[in-house]
């Protein structure tokens, strides 16, 4: 059954988001760091950060599948528990990888959060559901503005089934083969014209800011749809995005 969707707040809107939070190595602020989300909330930015799955069924806020670039350590992150990529430091900083309820709190309905759940499986195909379940639990008495997306229309849909109040969106691209090696080319075609938008309950997406011009984007706009992008790197992309963008995810300087 079709999840009914739920209207992403104006505060996803209303001012820019900072993607993997207000990071800065430079001044120790890891992506997806609390020291990026204090900074973020500091400045009046809503957050943009990615989950991905410990060892012992944790969402813990960290992007890659790998601990090789954001860390000291080697190996997927699902090979390790919490409690042991909490004393992992990221690379520029002096604190370990948090934890999604911890980022919560930390947050607390002061901005609003844009959660991505990354694909657990590289192939964009069904979830055992068990981050998305996660990820709900996290959520159920989190009371500030907060959506959940992915690139992943499964995931998404299991998400959906786990909680039916957080507006859900999709992440999305051209999917060309270039960026994603591993999908098959007719997954590739399938996902570009982002056909799952009605099917999961989606109320929004965020699409790459390199293919605002694609005709599903054109599409969904026309029917209201919010329009988020990702990942704007310059004022002079942002001005561009925003002749189509309803707003942007951005990094590298201050929006």
């Amino acid at each position: 059954m079709t999840r009914t969707p739920v209207a992403l707040p104006h505060s996803f809107l209303d001012r820019p988001i900072a993607h993997r939070a207000l990071h800065d190595v430079t001044d120790g602020r890891p992506e997806n760091s609390r020291a990026a989300i204090r900074a973020a909330m500091d400045a009046g930015y809503g957050i943009e950060i990615d989950l991905q799955m410990s060892r012992d069924g944790q969402a813990m806020v960290f992007h890659d599948f790998h601990l090789g670039r954001l860390t000291d350590e080697n190996g997927p992150i699902r090979q390790r528990d919490a409690a042991a990529l909490a004393s992992i430091p990221l690379k520029g900083g002096d604190e370990g990888v948090p934890d999604f309820a911890e980022v919560l709190s930390l947050v607390d309905g002061r901005v609003p959060l844009l959660v991505e759940l990354k694909d657990q499986h590289g192939a964009m195909g069904p979830h055992d559901g068990v981050m998305e379940q996660a990820v709900a639990r996290a959520l159920q008495n989190y009371s500030g503005d907060v959506a959940v997306m992915s690139f992943n229309p499964h995931s998404v849909a299991a998400f959906g089934r786990f909680n039916d109040t957080v507006p859900l969106g999709l992440t999305t691209e051209a999917f060309r083969q270039k960026d994603n090696p591993l999908l098959p080319a007719a997954t590739r075609r399938r996902l570009r014209d982002i056909p799952d938008y009605d099917q999961v309950g989606a109320s929004f997406i965020s699409h790459d800011v390199n293919d605002l011009k694609n005709p599903a984007v054109t599409k969904l706009k026309a029917r209201g749809v919010p329009v988020l992008c990702w990942t704007v790197k310059s004022p002079a992309q942002e001005k561009t995005a925003r002749e189509i963008a309803d707003n942007i995810t951005f990094e590298r300087y201050l929006a």
